[in-house]
């Protein structure tokens, strides 16, 4: 719902887009993807103007957060008054649909769940910026929350230069308190099933009503495909432990730490560097532990001189979409 129902309105564009980087992919899910692109009020397109890419958390698309919403406003209500109140200047937005059969993914290439990182990289942003001439070289940025923080910290880390801009809003880090509460917990869901993957996915997706626990252990299923994957398995995905004791495998849980923003941090400094902005901030008690994850890389970045935002706020993992309020503006004006 509009706040300010006194202010211009943008417009969204839907768009398709056939990928190349995910036909194919191993768990069968389309390669022709819906794709929504804001334009700010009174713009028949975007040129000269910052492009944003939004990666929403797990369970989510880029539809779902351009889609009504009751009690609060949408993203692009929610640019329209940023934009309209002067907090910030225009900017064109892209909302990619990036969901996958295992419930979504974090926005990297896996041999499991398909090459989103190429998707973005190589796909979305070429689009976008060819058909309404925004963006570009020192005016691109990516932001996120939760797995949508976790994509958009690692494409910073990863793509620096590329993008010029990111904002990670409580995005997964210090995998082994994200995570690590829910192995045991998953484990019990899959004893349910022989501990049998197939069985699992195969009643998760006949259930009228999944369980918050067992959507829970989907999640804990894509993390696995997506940061050790192994083709040779069914879906792709091999656990981490022994899944009786559940006790962790070294090499397994050493490559998914291998994917952990606190991990990547130190290898990831000039790449980081190249950004003009970086904004990270995290719920003071998020209830997945990720205000201490969020800690410790900022704490990893001062000693490394990398510059920085950090923000904690009163509040928890839940309901945080206010928190845009400060990071679209930072992104904009570093980008302008």
């Amino acid at each position: 719902m509009r706040r300010n129902r006194d202010l211009p309105r943008g417009r969204i564009e839907r768009l398709e887009i056939e990928s190349e980087a995910l036909r194919g992919n191993l768990q069968g899910d389309p390669n022709r993807r819906e794709l929504h692109v804001y334009l700010p009020p009174g713009r028949a397109d975007g040129a000269g103007l910052p492009l944003l890419v939004d990666l929403v958390g797990f369970t989510g698309s880029g539809m779902s957060h351009t889609n009504w919403k009751n009690f609060g406003e949408n993203l692009p209500e929610r640019l329209d008054r940023l934009i309209g109140e002067g907090a910030m200047g225009p900017v064109v937005v892209a909302f990619p649909d990036c969901f996958t059969r295992l419930g979504g993914n974090q926005y990297i290439n896996s041999a499991a769940l398909g090459r989103y990182e190429d998707y973005l990289l190589q796909e979305v942003v070429a689009l976008v910026e060819r058909r309404f001439f925004c963006g570009g070289a020192g005016k691109r940025g990516v932001f996120g929350k939760s797995s949508g923080g976790y994509g958009a910290i690692v494409h910073a880390m990863r793509h620096g230069g590329f993008w010029s801009a990111a904002a990670c809003h409580s995005g997964d880090m210090a995998f082994e308190l994200v995570y690590g509460c829910d192995l045991p917990a998953s484990l019990n869901e899959l004893a349910k099933h022989g501990r049998s993957i197939p069985a699992f996915l195969a009643h998760f997706e006949k259930a009228q009503k999944p369980t918050d626990r067992e959507v829970h252990t989907l999640m804990f299923l894509a993390m696995a495909a997506t940061y050790d994957p192994d083709p040779s398995q069914p879906f792709g995905i091999r656990l981490p432990c022994d899944p009786e004791t559940a006790e962790l495998i070294p090499e397994r849980w050493a490559n998914w730490l291998a994917h952990d923003p606190v991990v990547l941090a130190e290898r990831s400094v000039e790449s980081l560097k190249r950004l003009k902005g970086l904004f990270i901030d995290c719920g003071e008690r998020d209830q997945y532990h990720l205000h201490y994850g969020s800690r410790r890389l900022h704490r990893i970045l001062d000693r490394l001189g990398v510059p920085h935002v950090y923000e904690e706020f009163p509040d928890d993992h839940s309901n945080v979409d206010y928190r845009m309020d400060r990071s679209l503006p930072f992104l904009e004006r570093v980008l302008r």
